[in-house]
């Protein structure tokens, strides 16, 4: 019996914009989707149902920032509060991905293929894209033809 495709919704949580991407475990690969505005402390969470809406992910991944000496921060214990608003919201099982690094990581490669401006949100939604294939990678093996 072949294994099902999961899609899985990404999201980089921070405190004024929320980078999300989609991805599936059958190629192991995400794309970026949008920026998710923060106001007064709150997701657009309308925003956030309509994009659950449109790509039916079976599960949902979030970023989990932390030092390089995994020491938590204010933002960890947002982050896990997003992610649990998320499961509680949705009813889809929500799991958080180490995330160190990603933003750097999304800056260097908007730098080296931007032909214009560079948005904040875009790369919030790059660093989602690396978070959902991190997990991909951890949880997802690629189907072959």
């Amino acid at each position: 019996m072949p294994e099902q495709n999961i899609s899985v919704m990404g999201f980089d949580f921070g405190s004024h914009w929320i980078g999300s991407a989609i991805g599936q475990t059958r190629t192991c690969t995400a794309s970026p989707l949008q920026g998710i505005r923060v106001i007064n402390k709150q997701p657009e969470w309308g925003v956030i149902s309509k994009l659950i809406d449109t790509w039916q992910p079976t599960r949902l991944v979030v970023g989990l920032p932390t030092s390089m000496q995994d020491i938590p921060s204010e933002m960890t214990e947002k982050a896990r509060r997003f992610s649990r608003q998320l499961e509680g919201r949705y009813r889809i099982k929500t799991e958080l991905v180490d995330e160190r690094l990603t933003t750097r990581e999304a800056w260097q490669i908007v730098e080296q293929s931007a032909s214009g401006r560079v948005v904040k949100q875009d790369i919030d939604c790059i660093a989602a894209v690396l978070i959902t294939e991190h997990w991909l990678a951890l949880n997802a093996q690629p189907k072959q033809p």
